[in-house]
């Protein structure tokens, strides 16, 4: 099976988000109740350490300081002194307080103890543990018996005067603090475990809903075709995700306007050729062998088969206008660009020729898309006038807005065509007179130089009263003006 015929099996990113959310929720409060326990362990040893040294501590100063209240005088023996410090004490539930008395180099012989212990197997009860403490030689320690570890630790009393060595031990049975901390470890994971399912409910819904927009846009796109892309996405809030929900609605306005150019392109193209084909195949299929026949028939095709190499060449301008780079700013001082156009136009016939006023300044612009605007108003006003009419060239800047126009004193354009005139393939139905013979392209291209400046293209009457029409490019840019004194 090759991978094109293998199934694709995928995770969703929802399931992916809350496979991620579990494992690291668990680990967290698995981590919490873990150290929550070592710590209550910990605890309880800092509890037992204290313990054991309190008591000792308190049997120690009794031994070194105390009376034998039968006879007023220091404890000579010690039975008194045991039986004294353990009829004084109150052990605590798990702790046992024992007082040994045994012969030199013997197992203890006796034992007291403060009280009936309330422990499980407690230790007095066990004479092979008793005899390993009172034997040890060390002052704590621990028993690892079957019945459970014990924690002790004892002050010794030396043997003299005929009374035999004795010891007092405190020992305490860490299992019932330990069973504690396991109890509370145990809540905790519990706790824990209902954590996790309320995350798992809660993170559920949340990464659902946070995914929205993405679901939105992989069902979206998958809806498009080349015949419908008028399908957006809603975007709500102001998250990561909002913001690619707008940036996909951004791209498919871009594929939009891109495929309707393309249609359009085709439409115009198919619309505006089919005259000319039709022209250029009629005249060849009815050509004769007459050599003054013939002639005439090349020129009719010729001039046919220019027109649609400049249909061809206008649609394909516009159909670029809507790429980013149909325009490239850069530096321009108006000035001389104005007079660049002047200079220009005066070649595209007799007429009067005026350049009404230069702006002073620099500016950002595409010099050669300007200079292609503006020749193309200038040849509209040429091919509606007459020699000796007035045509004029300028710019000026105004309220922080750069003009650039061509006057002429034609006909003028009327009120019902001035609406269409800068829409491909149309011209006014009364436009200056019938010698108009384009294709009806050149003021759309100039609309589209100028809405790629970020601007607009106008049409207002001439200043001068006398009629005529005045095309205005009027481009989005501050101006800097120079400075007096440089070139």
């Amino acid at each position: 099976m090759t991978t094109a015929e293998r199934p694709h099996r995928w995770i969703s990113a929802r399931v992916r988000i809350l496979l991620w959310l579990l494992v690291v929720m668990t680990v967290a409060l698995t981590a919490v109740a873990a150290t929550t326990r070592s710590v209550l362990l910990r605890d309880v040893d800092h509890r037992i350490d204290r313990l054991l040294a309190q008591e000792t501590a308190e049997f120690t100063n009794l031994a070194r300081e105390g009376v034998d209240p039968h006879t007023g005088e220091k404890f000579s023996a010690p039975d008194p002194l045991l039986r004294l410090f353990l009829s004084r004490q109150y052990a605590d539930p798990d702790e046992e307080l024992l007082g040994l008395v045994g012969r030199p180099g013997k197992a203890p012989a006796k034992k007291e103890q403060s009280r009936e212990p309330r422990i499980d197997h407690p230790l007095a009860e066990d004479t092979a543990a008793l005899r390993t403490v009172f034997e040890s030689r060390d002052a704590t320690g621990t028993l690892h018996r079957e019945r459970g570890e014990v924690r002790w630790a004892k002050v010794e009393i030396a043997a003299n005067a005929g009374h035999p060595a004795a010891a007092f031990v405190v020992a305490f049975h860490p299992a019932g603090e330990q069973a504690k901390a396991g109890d509370v470890f145990t809540m905790l994971l519990a706790i824990s475990g209902v954590a996790l399912l309320m995350t798992t409910g809660i993170g559920w819904a949340v990464a659902g809903r946070i995914l929205r927009p993405v679901r939105l846009v992989r069902t979206t796109a998958a809806q498009l075709t080349e015949q419908d892309l008028t399908r957006r996405i809603p975007v709500q809030g102001r998250d990561d995700v909002a913001a690619l929900a707008e940036t996909f609605n951004g791209m498919l306005d871009r594929l939009e306007r891109a495929f309707a150019a393309q249609r359009e392109f085709v439409d115009d193209a198919g619309h505006e050729l089919r005259t000319p084909i039709t022209i250029v195949r009629g005249h060849l299929e009815l050509m004769g062998d007459d050599p003054g026949e013939r002639e005439e028939t090349v020129r009719i095709v010729v001039e046919e088969l220019d027109r649609m190499s400049r249909i061809v060449e206008d649609l394909l301008l516009l159909a670029k206008a809507e790429r980013p780079d149909f325009v490239t700013p850069e530096p321009v001082q108006l000035a001389e660009l104005t007079a660049d156009v002047f200079v220009k136009a005066r070649a595209l016939g007799d007429r009067d020729w005026q350049l009404a006023e230069v702006a002073d300044g620099e500016t950002g612009l595409d010099p050669q898309r300007i200079t292609q605007a503006m020749v193309q108003l200038a040849q509209n006003a040429v091919q509606h006038t007459v020699p000796g009419q007035r045509i004029g060239i300028g710019s000026r800047s105004t309220a922080g807005r750069i003009e650039l126009y061509v006057a002429d004193s034609g006909p003028g354009v009327q009120a019902q065509d001035a609406a269409v005139i800068f829409e491909r393939f149309r011209r006014g139905t009364a436009r200056r007179g019938a010698r108009a013979t384009g294709a009806g392209l050149g003021l759309a291209i100039v609309r589209a130089i100028a809405e790629g400046h970020g601007g607009r293209v106008e049409l207002r009457p001439t200043a001068s009263g006398s009629g005529g029409a005045t095309f205005v490019l009027v481009l989005r840019e501050v101006l800097r003006e120079q400075e007096p004194g440089l070139p």
